[in-house]
């Protein structure tokens, strides 16, 4: 049985982590999902991404620790992009739904603030309980305090407490709430409104984001304007760019190429 399955639809890639029965990682599975976001990342005719569970009660709980039991390190060969093949794809310019439809703890809570965009069904629980094991929750402890505020974030990673999707919802982790139901339906509209949009200005937005994330403002945006970045520079490059502006005195939807 495969761990993870992939479901393609014209433009969009649905990757369902399938590991009964609680959809823990291990280092295997971690390898196979960076090769699965490595080739959606080079796909040219794929631009976006849904990340979920199989199941109604787990997304993800994070590292299998019967697998590390059984020999699995927790310093091992994680694959491309790091746990779950996203936490370090930092080259990956295509939006990434992460649909969470349960239990997201531990390095699964880290996998979905590893997407850009959160839809959370109504019982997901969410938690980072790595400090009542004595370890650190290191993506979260990068990751967190940049999306949520610093203090919220810090009481989650210090006690490791249990939170609902309500409360992720309030402190913004996630962007909707969603029956459980009607989750993946919902995920799948998201999909197909960022798969009709244009490709290169998503990667651009990407690019920019993480390059100013560290920046000082003007820094960043001298080398927006200076076009040092690669993405910014290809789109105001590209036929694309020049399909908008045409679209819009024309009156009409613009037709994206990516190019």
């Amino acid at each position: 049985m495969d761990p993870v399955k992939t479901h393609r639809e014209g433009a969009i890639l649905e990757v369902t982590l399938d590991r009964p029965k609680a959809n823990a990682v291990d280092l295997a599975t971690s390898r196979i999902m960076g090769e699965i976001f490595t080739q959606f990342r080079d796909d040219p005719e794929l631009r976006v991404a849904i990340l979920t569970g199989a199941g109604e009660k787990f997304f993800c709980p994070g590292w299998d620790l019967k697998a590390a039991a059984g020999g699995d390190a927790v310093d091992g060969d994680y694959g491309v992009g790091g746990f779950g093949g996203l936490q370090e794809m930092c080259d990956l310019n295509k939006p990434v739904i992460a649909a969470v439809n349960g239990i997201a703890c531990g390095g699964g809570l880290e996998l979905a603030i590893s997407a850009d965009i959160i839809l959370a069904a109504e019982h997901a629980t969410f938690a980072l309980p790595e400090i009542r094991s004595g370890t650190v929750a290191d993506a979260a402890s990068v990751r967190l305090p940049k999306r949520i505020s610093y203090h919220v974030a810090m009481e989650l990673l210090l006690t490791g407490r249990w939170f609902n999707a309500e409360e992720a919802h309030r402190w913004g982790l996630v962007n909707e709430i969603v029956p459980a139901k009607q989750l993946m339906d919902r995920a799948w509209e998201m999909a197909r409104l960022l798969a009709s949009g244009p490709p290169l200005v998503y990667a651009a937005i990407k690019e920019v984001v993480r390059d100013a994330e560290d920046s000082k403002f003007q820094d960043a945006m001298n080398r927006i304007t200076k076009r040092q970045l690669r993405t910014v520079d290809v789109l105001y490059a590209s036929e694309d760019q020049l399909e908008g502006a045409r679209a819009f005195t024309e009156k009409r939807d613009p037709i994206w190429k990516g190019k």
